[in-house]
């Protein structure tokens, strides 16, 4: 069953089974406003029959040995890699992302990640000696995945591949904006011959599948990417089960440009973080912040950055209505507080689609609700300092601690970033690193996604004394 036709049932215990109720949600193409398909609404029965299904399947799963559990996800890598043009044009059709984005980032990244999890399952430590102790990493159980629409593959991969490498079974709950991706994956899944209910999928609303796979009783991890306001609620329920949690949430990264930084790369690079997914990402580098006595010099370097960057073209819409509002809600809030308008603005720069204009603040300060707030749109605020330690204080002055850019002397940024109360900062422009762990400091979540630490997140431990 193609995901396309796969409008009426769910990923359960290894086949594709009829949705417990008849209501379905419509996917919208964001670019275009029209119905491209539609899922099942998921009830808390189907969420209910998945979780049973996993389950059953954890004990044989937990015993599969780390290398045979490598192998299998191979073989999902391979899968993926194989509906690599079917993922980008499904990610371009459901989130509006342009087709060299949805190509490059939105399925090459996840296929990249899964095959580094293929070989950390096989080579991980899962045994040590401690003294006269043998220390065992296990499976946490049966982990619920609840993932978000900005990077519908990576966000399902980075939290289901390394659950099965760690031994443990998973349902996914994805985005109901984008849940035609999630159904490839099930595809894929399928085909790389996992066992039956290792892995299942549930489409439905956030409040209905969501809240019942957070609360159910048999869930032993829930991994939740999204916004901060719902993280805080999966957190309250998570507790009152004592029950384990991995959260990734909202930013409102800081891109420091110090002065002896190449500033109009540096200003080129910021804007295009930016701008890159329409501004739909978490760690964005948000706000660029600026010595003093260049600052004039970078506003008008922004300025010319962001105009190569045409709504329709090089910039998608945004994911729906409701956030393409939000975004325009935020730019009119700023203009009302002060900030200068230096490019875009709140108006719609296209007729159709949820498309919003790239835009540039300019005499942002700290205070303003566009310097703390995340806006998860192509949207950047300019703020300048004085000095160093100016710099670090606003660097710092927000609840969030994702991640964030440092441009100078080598020596110079790296000292400045290991002030920085946030989980990764890239040095003048360093490359993004599928290896190296993923997560937030403060109110920017629990946990770490991606290379071992990421593992790590889905094991707990258990020492033997001799």
């Amino acid at each position: 069953m193609k995901a396309h036709d796969a409008h009426d049932a769910m990923y359960i215990g290894g086949e594709w089974r009829p949705a417990s109720g008849p209501d379905t949600i419509a996917v919208i193409n964001p670019a275009d406003e029209q119905v491209i398909g539609h899922v099942p609404a998921g009830t808390a029965d189907d969420v209910d029959a998945a979780v049973r299904a996993a389950r059953a399947a954890l004990p044989g799963w937990a015993a599969t040995p780390p290398a045979e559990r490598g192998a299998r996800i191979a073989a999902l890598r391979d899968a993926l890699a194989a509906r690599a043009e079917e993922i980008a044009a499904t990610v371009t059709a459901e989130l509006g992302a342009p087709p060299q984005l949805a190509a490059a980032v939105h399925a090459g990244l996840p296929i990249a990640v899964a095959g580094s999890y293929a070989e950390l399952a096989a080579t991980h430590p899962f045994e040590e000696k401690v003294g006269n102790s043998t220390v065992y990493s296990e499976p946490v159980g049966v982990v619920a995945a609840i993932t978000p629409w900005n990077y519908p593959l990576h966000q399902i991969v980075a939290k289901v591949a390394p659950a099965l490498a760690a031994g443990c079974t998973t349902v996914l709950k994805p985005a109901e904006d984008t849940p035609l991706t999630a159904q490839l994956f099930a595809e894929a899944v399928h085909e790389a011959g996992l066992p039956a209910g290792v892995f299942n999928l549930v489409t439905g609303l956030g409040p209905v599948a969501g809240q019942a796979l957070a609360e159910h009783p048999e869930v032993d991890l829930v991994s939740f990417t999204g916004s901060t306001a719902v993280g805080r609620g999966i957190g309250a329920l998570a507790g009152g089960a004592v029950k384990r949690v991995a959260l990734e949430l909202g930013g409102k990264s800081a891109n420091v440009i110090l002065p002896s930084a190449d500033l109009s790369k540096a200003v080129a690079v910021g804007v295009a973080n930016v701008m890159s997914n329409s501004g739909q990402t978490c760690s964005a580098w948000t706000r660029m912040l600026i010595p003093a006595d260049r600052y004039e010099e970078a506003v008008a370097l922004a300025a010319e950055a962001v105009a190569k960057y045409v709504p329709g073209e090089r910039v998608g819409p945004l994911v729906n209505a409701k956030q393409q509002q939000r975004v325009r809600g935020y730019i009119e809030k700023g203009i009302e507080e002060g900030a200068r308008l230096v490019a875009g603005g709140p108006d719609a720069p296209r007729e159709t689609g949820y498309y919003v204009s790239p835009t540039v603040f300019a005499d942002v300060t700290p205070e303003m609700t566009i310097a703390q707030e995340e806006i998860f749109g192509p949207v950047v605020s300019l703020l300048r300092y004085e000095d160093e330690a100016e710099a670090l204080a606003i660097a710092n002055g927000t609840v969030y601690g994702l991640a964030g850019a440092v441009w100078g002397e080598p020596e110079e940024a790296v000292a400045f970033a290991r002030r920085m109360e946030t989980g990764q900062v890239d040095i003048n422009g360093g490359r993004f690193n599928p290896l190296a762990p993923f997560g937030g400091y403060k109110q920017s979540g629990v946990g770490r996604e991606l290379g071992a630490h990421g593992l790590s997140e889905y094991l707990q431990t258990k020492s033997l004394q001799f």
